[in-house]
């Protein structure tokens, strides 16, 4: 049985290292760390082979992450290039044009039901209970799937916040990295939503990672939603700091979730 697709928010860790490729005539203005960046950043979401002495598949690569990002598909790594990839965001791979993921998994049982396994510090626990819930409802108003908290026992989804190694083969970083990792629907791990406890997490009343934009987004890869491409989507592989009053669901990832599940029919 293939393992379950592991899903990363909001934080790529572009570690320094030795050059893959020379610096190209046309980057001189670029740093060698900056380069050498780009391409861990590549290599990590749009497969970029950095073993490969072949400036053309870079360029490539570069075109692929500018097209998704809406910038000119130039294949130069100019500045607004680097500042999207130095952008706080989820460390699953971009595929543009996309909203699920290729095999498209998701949950056969119409009641999902979730358990939070462990909390945050910076919360009190009825306000991570609280945010849980309405980032699911926010996502079962739009389909036929309802959601029932156990407080035993496994679930289909398993929610917490851990720090450094915690069991499933994907270590926290320490704060502002990696934020939080979710897994498609499946067996096992499937489904399961982590946070990362060394992050300062926040009800959005103060500076830090607002937990309800990061529980919706995790929940709707534990749904079975990949990445998209719209600035204005949940599902936006970024940590944005949009308008968080008016925080909701996005034409995009209603369309992406229905297509899996179909729409909610009964009013409520």
């Amino acid at each position: 049985m293939a393992a379950p697709r592991l899903t990363l928010l909001w934080a790529v860790c572009l570690l320094p290292g030795h050059l893959a490729l020379p610096l190209p005539e046309e980057a001189k203005s670029v740093s060698e760390l900056q380069w050498d960046q780009a391409q861990h950043y590549l290599k990590r979401f749009y497969f970029h082979d950095t073993k490969t002495k072949d400036i053309n598949s870079l360029v490539i690569k570069l075109k692929e992450m500018q097209k998704f990002f809406g910038l000119p598909m130039t294949g130069e790594l100019n500045p607004h290039t680097i500042e999207i990839m130095k952008k706080p965001r989820c460390g699953v791979p971009d595929v543009a044009e996309y909203s699920l993921f290729p095999s498209s998994p998701k949950w056969t049982s119409r009641v999902i039901t979730y358990r939070i396994v462990s909390y945050t510090s910076d919360l009190p626990h009825f306000v991570v209970d609280q945010i849980v819930a309405k980032a699911l409802s926010m996502w079962s108003e739009q389909i036929p799937l309802d959601f029932k908290r156990v407080r035993f026992g496994t679930a289909n989804i398993m929610i917490g916040f851990a720090r450094g190694a915690h069991g499933d083969q994907y270590p926290f970083d320490g704060p502002g990295n990696t934020l939080a990792h979710a897994f498609a629907p499946g067996p096992g791990l499937g489904g399961d939503a982590h946070f990362d406890k060394d992050e300062y997490w926040t009800d959005g009343s103060s500076l830090g990672i607002n937990f309800l934009v990061a529980a919706t987004h995790e929940l709707g890869h534990s749904l079975g939603l990949a990445h998209s491409s719209d600035p204005e989507a949940v599902m936006y592989p970024t940590y944005g700091n949009g308008d968080l009053l008016d925080f909701s669901l996005a034409e995009d990832d209603i369309k992406g979730i229905q297509r899996l599940y179909g729409k909610r029919n009964d009013l409520r």
